[in-house]
């Protein structure tokens, strides 16, 4: 049904008939008393945009607005800058009414139970809030908990971590919230809450109900438990714009790839007709513009979504998925128009390698990512329309931005070129300056080289060559780092300890020094 009528609605948008099979109204009013009801007093908010998830209204002087309604739509305000959306008691922002009246489909996993008759008047909350034109937010890449042992693994490694956490606005996970069971959302939800800010979730192709006859149907556990999959919002001088690009199943694609609906696009293109140029947009989604893997995005699908975004040069796309971490530039090699190229931060996973690797005595497994990226999140820091972003490793200090991998001793008749030192700048893209020095000599520049980071591939062998069953679980083999540089270790430097230096400068011009050392002795026969 909700493939019939969302194609009926396009059909007759385009065609720019007034038509809906019923109509929504409601008030976007202000919750002087947190009451989350819109009592007498309470006076509605001018100009505030609500969508039914393709069309985007405003409300009028009296706070009030119309949507067309279809028998299994999502309404849900646009929470403007300078006002906060309530949470429920896990901190999950209600901004949303579900309006299902016959329910989801019968699923292997639960989906919306039946809504029934849509009520005369379908309000929203809004809160006055002081937000800062600077300001801060934590993204989560791939939470993806198999069972309630990696949701104790997702806890200690990462939560309970920023649990209580100052200076933040929000928190965002980039999807895949569950592994394959659905049925791991609430233990997901239970246990983000305990950052103790608001927040928001992305759609991953993990949290697809997999036994779906239609792609329009694969987001309903998804819907029951976070709310819409593509919606937006609002915060200081940054909008934010959450997008399903999970598509599966695919007519005329045999298995699952990236891909942005007509629907969609519809509420992208709505959404950002009100939405100023000069602000910051953040596109974030699941499934990455660029994969390796060919077919893994629907072409013309990332060129209409360039042609949209062409006309905001202040632009950041987030996504997830890999499993690795990744800087890409998309510029004309890619069909992209602008002088400017636009870039797309791939997010480390929370989950490192699917929560594989050995288990600490702390209860935390180790989980490398294949690239060599150690499990963590990131920080996403807005300054007006500019932003940063910081990645930071989980149970290290901010500070360690470069893993160095290289041998701790070796003796005086080693000749140069037979080994290496190589540097992991987890934040790094070809492009990035890597430099590296011993002692207090001259810093000369790294050799940029790619494929399988040795300290990755170190760890594997201990798994391969171990005659005794290891704590954990063994990861994956080694991937593709785009973040590995690499430069001759010498025993020239003579007898005794030296000083490794490596410095790096991200992305966004900041440099990044990590040390380490090696002994040089006399050889033993």
């Amino acid at each position: 049904m909700k493939s019939f009528f969302y194609g009926l609605c396009l059909t007759v948008m385009s065609a720019g008939a007034v038509f809906a099979q019923q109509q929504v109204t409601g008030y976007v009013f202000e919750d002087n008393n947190g009451n989350g009801k819109k009592d007498g007093r309470e006076k509605g908010i001018a100009n505030i945009p609500v969508s039914n998830g393709i069309e985007v209204t405003t409300t009028d002087s009296k706070g009030k607005y119309i949507l067309p309604v279809w028998e299994d739509d999502i309404i849900f305000v646009i929470k403007p800058s300078n006002y906060q959306v309530p949470v429920n008691a896990y901190n999950q922002p209600a901004f949303y009414y579900i309006h299902k009246p016959k329910g989801s489909p019968a699923a292997k996993y639960k989906g919306v139970d039946p809504t029934g008759p849509l009520p005369a008047s379908v309000d929203f909350a809004l809160k006055r809030s002081v937000e800062k034109d600077s300001f801060r937010a934590l993204i989560f890449g791939d939470p993806q908990v198999y069972d309630e042992r990696e949701v104790g693994y997702f806890k200690k490694g990462i939560v309970d971590e920023v649990e209580g956490v100052k200076g933040v606005a929000f928190g965002l996970s980039m999807g895949d919230i569950a592994g394959e069971d659905l049925g791991m959302h609430k233990s997901y939800i239970k246990t983000v809450s305990k950052v103790g800010i608001p927040w928001y979730n992305v759609m991953g192709n993990h949290d697809m109900n997999s036994d779906a006859k239609a792609d329009t149907l694969t987001d309903e556990t998804f819907e029951s438990n976070f709310g819409p999959a593509t919606y937006s919002y609002n915060y200081g001088k940054a909008h934010f714009l959450v997008i399903n690009d999970n598509r599966h199943p695919d007519p005329g694609f045999k298995g699952f790839r990236g891909g942005i609906t007509d629907k969609e696009f519809s509420f992208i293109e709505n959404d950002l007709k009100l939405v100023d140029t000069s602000k910051l947009l953040v596109i974030a989604f699941h499934v990455p513009l660029y994969n390796e893997n060919p077919g893994s995005y629907r072409k013309e699908d990332r060129d209409r979504l360039f042609r949209i975004l062409e006309h905001y040069p202040h632009t950041l796309v987030l996504s997830a998925h890999t499993h690795n971490q990744r800087q890409s530039f998309y510029g004309s090699d890619f069909g992209w128009r602008n002088a400017q190229p636009l870039y797309e931060y791939n997010v480390g996973t929370t989950c490192g390698n699917w929560y594989s690797g050995r288990v600490t005595e702390q209860g935390v497994v180790d989980s490398k990512m294949s690239d060599g990226t150690p499990r963590g999140y990131a920080y996403l820091n807005v300054n007006g329309n500019q932003y940063t972003a910081d990645y930071k490793v989980s149970g290290m200090p901010a500070s360690y931005q470069i893993n160095l991998f290289h041998r701790k001793v070796m003796n005086t008749i080693w000749w140069e070129g037979r080994t290496f030192i190589y540097a992991n700048f987890f934040m790094g893209h070809p492009g990035s300056k890597v430099e590296w020095r011993i002692d207090d000599s001259p810093w000369k520049p790294m050799k940029f080289v790619g494929g399988a980071d040795p300290a990755f591939v170190s760890e594997l062998y201990k798994w391969d060559n171990a005659d005794t069953l290891m704590r954990g679980r063994r990861p994956t083999e080694p991937g593709n780092s785009t973040h590995l540089w690499t430069a001759p270790l010498s025993e020239k430097p003579g007898l005794g300890e030296h000083k490794i230096q490596v410095r790096a400068t991200d992305v966004f011009g900041r440099t990044f020094v990590q040390e380490s050392s090696y002994r040089i002795e006399n050889p033993k026969w």
